[in-house]
Parts: structure tokens; C-alpha cells; sequence
């Protein structure tokens, strides 16, 4: 499968790139991505909510009224979570979602949503480029040529590019990544996913059907 390269200023060029077919024409398995977006989404969460129960609410822990004789319900401490001043009954405590989900399970499931992008059109490739210094317009110039103005962009390095990196924070809808560092949960948000020559070569050697 053959994509045409364009130029670091979005333009046509002359060069091609060959996408392996094993990452980027895979049968898409939703369950995996399924999975995968889950476990990303819930080792992102804190998980530090946490309501008072009746032993921590401030108060004194005197009987109310007397038990019997008043006609109403036996009441004890103003603590009790029957009361509007009372300590929340079963309520969140700081607790840890993250779970594991198998290492073989997490590449089917970048394999897939790359696959989904392929199948839409959504994938673009441009040649190597890098910045001595940060230029948000240049960029911008980029995804303008691209007619990419107003879609959330998913932009892939081959290497480490701060300036890169830097240059994209201004601009909206833009995410950029090292191809490396990529998740599934960015393939899945990203309307369109922008390649770098580079970061092609990096996506075939990490997701290769031989890494399993």
C-alpha cells in the first residue's frame, strides 16, 4: 500500500512511502481498542475522591432525646447518615482504577485504530522536518496546505523534536506525539493523523506482527 509524501511545507512531492500492511491494513479488532482505551483512561484518573462518614464529620456524639416517649424514631449521634449533618453512608473513598491489559492485546489495538484511519483516508505523510527554534506559523502553514484547518490533528514524529513539540502547543486541535510514545486513546480522538517519513519507519518496526 502506497501513500504519496508531501513536502515540509505541504506540498506534493515526487516520493512515495510503502505502509506495511500488517500495521496499517489489519483487520480491525474493536474489543481490543475497547479494552486499550479503557485501561488508558482509567490510569489517567486520579482517584483521590473522598466523602466524611460519621466517625469523621465534626459534632458531638451525644445522645439527641431521650429513647422513649417522644413519639418519634430513637435517635442517637447527629452524626448518623439519616441526618443532614451526618457523615456520608458508603460513600467514595481514594481508591486506585488502573488495571493491566496484555501487552499483545494493547498492539492489536494500535494496529486497529491505525487500520480505521487508513480505511477513512485520514492518514497523511510528510517528509522529515525539524525546527532550530519554534515556529507555530509554520505549522500552521502545514496543516493549511494540508486543508486540515479546523480538524483534530494526531502529528507524528520519527524522533524527538522539541521544537516541534513547542510549535504545536498554540495550535487548536493539534496534538503531536513521537511515534513511539503514541496511544491508542491518540489514534482514536484524532480526525485525521499526520505522519512523519520517520515515524512511519518507527510505527512498522514497534507494531509489527514480529514484536508478538
Amino acid at each position: 500500500m502506497k501513500l504519496k509524501v508531501f513536502k515540509q511545507d505541504g506540498t506534493a512531492s515526487s516520493k512515495s512511502v510503502t505502509l506495511d500492511e500488517a500495521v496499517f491494513a489489519t483487520e480491525p479488532n474493536d474489543h481490543a481498542i475497547w479494552l486499550d482505551v479503557r485501561r488508558i483512561q482509567a490510569n489517567g484518573r486520579q482517584g483521590t475522591h473522598k466523602t466524611k462518614e460519621r466517625g469523621e464529620v465534626a459534632g458531638s456524639t451525644r445522645k439527641l432525646y431521650r429513647q422513649k416517649g417522644t413519639g418519634g424514631a430513637r435517635a442517637g449521634s447527629a452524626k448518623s447518615p439519616t441526618r443532614r449533618s451526618g457523615g456520608t453512608m458508603f460513600g467514595p473513598r481514594p481508591r486506585n482504577y488502573s488495571f493491566k491489559v496484555n501487552r499483545k492485546t494493547q498492539l492489536v489495538a494500535r494496529r486497529s485504530a491505525i487500520a480505521y484511519k487508513t480505511k477513512d483516508d485520514a492518514i497523511r505523510v510528510v517528509e522529515n522536518f525539524s525546527y532550530d527554534i519554534p515556529s507555530t506559523s509554520s505549522l500552521k502553514g502545514l496543516l493549511s496546505s494540508l486543508e486540515l484547518n479546523g480538524k483534530s490533528v494526531l502529528l507524528l514524529t520519527g524522533a524527538n523534536e522539541a521544537a516541534v513539540y513547542r510549535s504545536g502547543r498554540n495550535v487548536p486541535k493539534l496534538t503531536v506525539r513521537n511515534a513511539s510514545d503514541a496511544s491508542t486513546l491518540d489514534f482514536m480522538k484524532a480526525q485525521v493523523i499526520v505522519l512523519q517519513e520517520g515515524a512511519v519507519e518507527t510505527l512498522a518496526s514497534q507494531l509489527g506482527t514480529a514484536k508478538e
